[in-house]
């Protein structure tokens, strides 16, 4: 996900024709994998929707994520479950309905609205503690279904530097009730901007290529004073072999977020 070059980007292991696994086989699929996120495609609920999807982190379900949304629609295009029409589809899951598009090599998704709340000052310290670098502005924890707190170092190289204290952040992230902390800085070339985002409390040490994440920091500038205009690149997950890169469209409150999917795998799930 988020690349067009297999191998590269964030994988998500997609299961199709999933309604006859219980939740508890999700979850140990998922575990089995040990993918920042498994995914499981099932008939449609709700009124509108072309199908529905359950995403599992390795301990975890949550109610939306970025990545796995995009890589879903790809795999259930690939696999003729559900048809583009006039290039649109919608997806069901726990955060509700997902609006997806396709857009020539591209697919996007209209990201569930943002919640967006300012860190309490006395965490300003702690959180610098546990990712070891100086914060630029004041950090806030931005709700997209997952929880991120979302932070500005500054700079591309501030970030590409980065080596967080995983424990600290896995406990700081149980103390706040957050997914993880992400973290962004300016940078150059063909992406405005440079992420990373770690969620260790999650099972998840840094997500390769984060689409919550992404859609959270298009949030955090939204609030505070946006300097990329309506649209611009992210990139995120060099320093893990992976090289992704993100698309953000914004539009009042409403954030779109897009990528490539390729597939890399095919194959039969034989026992849950």
């Amino acid at each position: 996900m988020f690349t067009a070059v297999p191998m590269r980007g964030n994988p998500v292991a997609v299961v199709l024709g999933a309604d006859g696994l219980e939740a508890q086989a999700m979850q140990n699929v998922a575990r089995w994998t040990n993918l920042s996120e498994t995914t499981f495609v099932l008939a449609p609920t709700a009124a509108g929707a072309d199908y529905r999807l359950r995403i599992f982190t390795p301990r975890m379900e949550l109610p939306f994520a970025g990545h796995p949304t995009i890589g879903s629609a790809h795999a259930v295009l690939e696999a003729g479950v559900a048809k583009a029409a006039a290039g649109r589809m919608v997806q069901e899951c726990g955060a509700g309905l997902i609006e997806l598009a396709v857009e020539g090599s591209l697919l996007w998704l209209k990201a569930p609205r943002a919640q967006v709340r300012e860190l309490d000052r006395r965490y300003l310290d702690p959180l610098a503690q546990a990712l070891g670098a100086k914060i630029a502005g004041t950090p806030c924890a931005v709700s997209v279904g997952p929880v991120w707190l979302v932070a500005d170092l500054g700079s591309s190289a501030a970030v590409d530097a980065l080596a967080p204290r995983l424990e600290k952040i896995a406990g700081m992230s149980e103390a706040l009730s957050v997914t993880g902390i992400t973290v962004f800085g300016a940078a150059s070339g063909e992406a405005q901007l440079h992420v990373r985002s770690f969620a260790p409390a999650q099972g998840i040490p840094e997500d390769p290529v984060c689409g919550s994440g992404n859609v959270s920091v298009a949030a955090y500038l939204a609030r505070t004073g946006n300097p990329f205009g309506t649209s611009y690149a992210a990139r995120q997950g060099m320093q893990l072999g992976r090289d992704g890169r993100v698309s953000i469209r914004i539009a009042g409150e409403d954030i779109f977020l897009g990528g490539n999917a390729v597939t890399c795998v095919e194959g039969t799930l034989r026992a849950a």
